[in-house]
């Protein structure tokens, strides 16, 4: 069994403690208010600007004819895809930057780790599943057209949604089993895992171990992926004759492995960072980069070298 259920029940029992938690306190971030204000207003500006950025995205390819493409599609997909990712964390974060009551109930802190943690496994999925788009495209260019067909861009769209949703099922389940028993002070922004587990009453060594396994195993499989699919994109490209094609190639190529770097660099840092489990400030910090700043900078690094998103960023700001 997972827990030595009984002998923690007559534990706790006769040390008179309860092991039901209503509500969790989230800590943010413990600085004066001067300072609170001052992130606030930071944050709110990147978050306007994220859903501005990433919402003009989706509806370029939306009213332009000319991306219906398999390559837009899934760009608008993770467009999208990122708005929701930010909304899973950054409102909350903003509303208790200002306020006193920073509590949110033990449910609905579930609900987010379940949600924030999906998202990004989609996220992930979703890296990958592009690498796989640019792959066929350069790779194969002749049999691309039947190769990502909409309806298999499509299946592999919604694979991507549902994979990343069903893949933290395990996690969560576990984590809705830990008993909590002492302090209800979580030592971050969010409901993140760590820091819930440092909070458990009894050590889950087995819940760590199989979290940890699950979340490392979707990072590495989906980067090993990426980077063999690159490896491969690589020496087309450099096959191809110097001209326009290849720099075509290696711009739309450019700008996808720059958004990888961007978000397995930032969540790297705490598999090679040795004190970063134990250290709440550099979490916070690494989850505020890949969840917040991510977001941000991808509507630029898609649509700066693009000239169809550019034109078509035209279109949707005229019609506004």
């Amino acid at each position: 069994m997972l827990f030595s259920t009984v002998g923690w029940f007559r534990y706790l029992g006769n040390h008179n403690i309860s092991w039901t938690v209503s509500e969790f306190i989230l800590l943010g971030f413990p600085c004066s208010q001067e300072i609170k204000i001052l992130l606030f207003v930071l944050f709110s500006t990147v978050y306007a600007l994220t859903l501005m950025g990433n919402g003009t995205i989706v509806c370029a390819v939306w009213w332009d004819q000319q991306l219906h493409t398999p390559m837009y599609i899934l760009l608008a997909n993770f467009s999208f895809l990122e708005i929701c990712y930010i909304n899973s964390s950054v409102p909350n974060m903003l509303a208790n930057l200002l306020s006193k009551v920073k509590t949110i109930s033990y449910n609905g802190c579930i609900l987010q780790f379940y949600i924030f943690s999906s998202l990004c496994a989609t996220e992930l999925f979703f890296l990958a599943l592009m690498a796989f788009d640019r792959y066929v495209a350069i790779c194969y260019p002749l049999h691309y057209p039947t190769i990502m067909t909409r309806q298999l861009c499509a299946t592999l769209v919604s694979a991507c949604w549902v994979g990343g949703f069903l893949w933290l099922l395990t996690p969560v389940t576990l984590l809705s089993q830990v008993p909590f028993c002492g302090s209800n002070i979580i030592d971050h922004y969010l409901c993140d895992l760590g820091a819930m587990l440092a909070l458990s009453c009894i050590p889950v060594p087995k819940t760590t171990l199989i979290c940890g396994t699950v979340s490392t195993l979707i990072t590495f499989i989906t980067l090993i992926y990426i980077l063999v699919s690159y490896t491969q994109v690589l020496r087309a490209v450099l096959r191809v004759p110097k001209g326009s094609g290849r720099q075509k190639a290696f711009s739309t190529c450019a700008s996808h492995l720059a958004v990888v770097s961007l978000f397995y660099g930032s969540i790297m840092m705490m598999y090679v960072s040795p004190g970063s489990a134990s250290q709440p400030e550099m979490q916070k910090f690494i989850t505020l980069f890949y969840s917040v700043a991510t977001p941000f900078f991808n509507p630029m690094i898609y649509s700066f070298r693009n000239k169809e998103i550019k034109a078509a960023l035209r279109k949707v700001l005229g019609r506004i």
